[in-house]
């Protein structure tokens, strides 16, 4: 049986690629974009089957408004893809207040919406799978991605907390994790790559020319690849809570949960000192 998806940030990179993947294979598709005319080419191509509607995440009611478009229009909707966002790239010390808000406006905010919209539909189907778009990055930190790196390891919890929440409902999430991809011009694999930039501060051009020496070391990942994957995602009957896109950052990760579980551990002594006296301020 075809699908319904919605899908946000379908006007390039990798939302563009899960809808004309889901297009291509007879799904149809509510395909959200800042401007329709970026869709132009697959309402020609695939006709009414695509759906394209304009939306900016970060305006909470017009999200409502275009996913109840979107439901009545299909009928229903199966497979939610909170992909639209962005990487705000700058050392802590040089964002300033706007920018980290609008980062979160976009990468946090605007998620939360779709899914708040979504649900009610998903619930009364009992059924529903939510794809929500992190990152590497999502995972571990790097130096100038503090910005974007705040807002994915929130949407982490988000989705996860979101999981447990909604399973007794028939409604699945997954929380796919991409490493660097070609979504721009040239194929810098760097998650952090092609974001909008803060205004730079001297002190730190020591650490941006480090950086700029190591990026391009990894093989960029293919973004039609990663739609045919997320295909396998979601025919899934238990698909998974997590799952990296790419492997150039799966070591990195791993080594990042094993560093982070060592220094658990080798601090335990002070951990049991700071619970204080046993059954004080028990919870319960």
């Amino acid at each position: 049986m075809s699908k319904v998806w919605f899908v946000t940030g379908s006007s390039r990179g990798l939302g563009r690629r899960f809808v004309e993947a889901a297009l291509g294979r007879g799904d149809r598709v509510a395909a959200t974009a800042r401007s329709t005319a970026s869709l132009d080419a697959l309402v020609a191509t695939y006709g009414d089957a695509v759906l394209p509607l304009e939306l900016d995440v970060t305006d909470k009611a017009a999200v409502f408004e275009t996913v109840k478009r979107a439901a009545e229009h299909f009928g229903r909707l199966d497979v939610v893809v909170n992909n639209a966002g962005y990487a705000q790239i700058g050392a802590i010390e040089e964002l300033t207040e706007a920018e980290l808000r609008a980062q979160l406006e976009t990468n946090l905010f605007g998620p939360l919406w779709v899914v708040q919209a979504v649900l009610p539909f998903l619930r009364d189907q009992r059924s529903g799978h939510i794809i929500q778009l992190s990152s590497a990055a999502g995972l571990i930190a790097m130096p100038l991605g503090g910005a974007y790196q705040a807002s994915r390891w929130a949407i982490e919890a988000l989705g996860e907390t979101l999981a447990k929440e909604v399973a007794d409902f028939g409604v699945k999430v997954t929380i796919v994790e991409p490493g660097g991809f070609a979504t721009r011009e040239g194929k810098n694999p760097d998650p952090l790559a092609n974001g909008h930039v803060s205004e730079t501060s001297p002190v730190y051009d020591g650490l941006r020319r480090r950086l700029a020496e190591m990026a391009g070391r990894q093989p960029a990942g293919d973004p039609a690849a990663a739609a045919q994957a997320l295909l396998k995602v979601v025919d899934l009957p238990n698909p998974p809570l997590r799952v990296l896109f790419g492997q150039g950052f799966h070591p990195m990760i791993k080594q990042a949960y094993k560093d982070r579980l060592a220094t658990w551990e080798q601090w335990q002594d002070l951990s049991a000192e700071a619970q204080g006296a046993e059954n004080v301020g028990a919870v319960r």
